[in-house]
């Protein structure tokens, strides 16, 4: 067990020696939320129960139910974000909106992850996703003086929060970094090309199993080759992910292959996840019952689906959307090594 686990988190001297980060914490939070309001943003607050956690098929929920009065039982779970219940206020007429959102993700903890942890939400209406690309930005810097960091960093990686984020694609990541045309194996309709990825990959000395799917391929190509090498010096923002790995985002109108999907990356960390948000109900319903049905192959389980949230987005106006993880821009910017040094009472440990 490492010296900083030995002892309980409440520990006065393993507080001390956590206090710096988590004051850090307190002052990054503060200016965000001050950064929102000064742009005319309403902070919202939504509920952690909710019908469906969401329908991603590598997303891991908590489960719970609800008993009334009569003492019938309804399964709820806890979110793994907030965006069905944003979008439904995008729905009922708000035109930008955030939220400091406390969310769940089971089957995660680690440096970097956390079973409980806040998602900075983000939402403006009829604007672009590009417009998020400059948010991005500024919340890095943003971060970086409140904390009073001249970098941001984490294992001895470090950027600058002031620099201008470089924006590459991932046609152009996977080339640059992997040798490999990803754009050659997925088609117009978003139909992919799994036997071309992997021998693609393989002839990259990156291991393929026979059963492997064109998804997986790509994530192991996107986790091995990609990420390490993302987030140098300046940020990264890597952009226009192929349509099968963009469930909630639109396709972009000059390349139906590739969807109005960014993440942004400082230190080989990804920080956010930001969409030009898909509004089309039918094709979202077709979305979440392929990530499903992928769920159920992989895990043998599915969640449900939310008919209130696919009722309220086709009533949605056009709208990109961003989400952040405060924890982690934490942790870079006040140099923090694990999450759990900038959580103010961690999760107790499970097996």
């Amino acid at each position: 067990m490492p010296e900083d686990q030995a002892s309980p988190w409440w520990s006065p001297g393993r507080h001390a020696d956590r206090r710096p980060f988590l004051l850090a914490r307190n002052r990054i939070t503060a200016a965000v939320r001050a950064w929102f309001e000064a742009r005319e943003f309403v902070e919202v607050e939504t509920p952690g129960l909710q019908v469906s956690p969401g329908n991603e098929a590598h997303l891991h929920a908590f489960a719970t139910e609800a008993v009334g009065h009569a003492g019938g039982r309804t399964p709820l779970y806890l979110r793994t974000s907030p965006e069905f219940a944003a979008k439904k206020l995008l729905a009922a007429g708000e035109t930008r909106t955030f939220e400091l959102a406390r969310v769940w993700r089971n089957r995660e903890r680690g440096p970097l992850h956390h079973p409980e942890f806040t998602l900075l939400e983000w939402y403006r209406a009829g604007e672009t996703y590009e417009t998020l690309m400059a948010d991005c930005a500024s919340l890095l810097a943003v971060a970086a003086e409140a904390a009073g960091a001249g970098v941001l960093s984490f294992k001895g990686r470090s950027v600058d929060p002031l620099a201008e984020p470089e924006r590459v694609t991932l046609a152009e990541a996977f080339e640059r970094f992997a040798g490999i045309d990803l754009l050659a194996t997925v088609q117009a309709d978003g139909a992919t090309d799994r036997d071309g990825l992997a021998a693609a990959a393989a002839g990259q000395g990156i291991r393929v199993a026979p059963d492997d799917t064109w998804a997986d391929v790509f994530s192991r190509v996107l986790v091995e080759k990609v990420e390490p090498n993302l987030g140098r010096d300046r940020a990264t923002i890597l952009c226009e992910y192929p349509v099968g790995e963009a469930a909630l985002a639109r396709p972009k109108a000059a390349d139906p292959r590739v969807a109005e999907r960014f993440e942004l990356y400082a230190c080989g960390v990804e920080l956010a996840n930001c969409f030009g948000e898909l509004t089309d109900a039918a094709e979202q319903r077709r979305r979440f019952e392929a990530e499903m049905a992928e769920k159920a192959r992989v895990y043998g389980e599915r969640y449900p689906i939310d008919e209130d949230f696919l009722t309220a987005l086709a009533q949605m106006p056009q709208a990109s959307g961003g989400a952040l993880g405060l924890d982690r821009l934490v942790m870079l910017a006040a140099g923090a090594s694990r999450i759990e040094q900038v959580l103010w009472a961690p999760v107790a440990e499970t097996s």
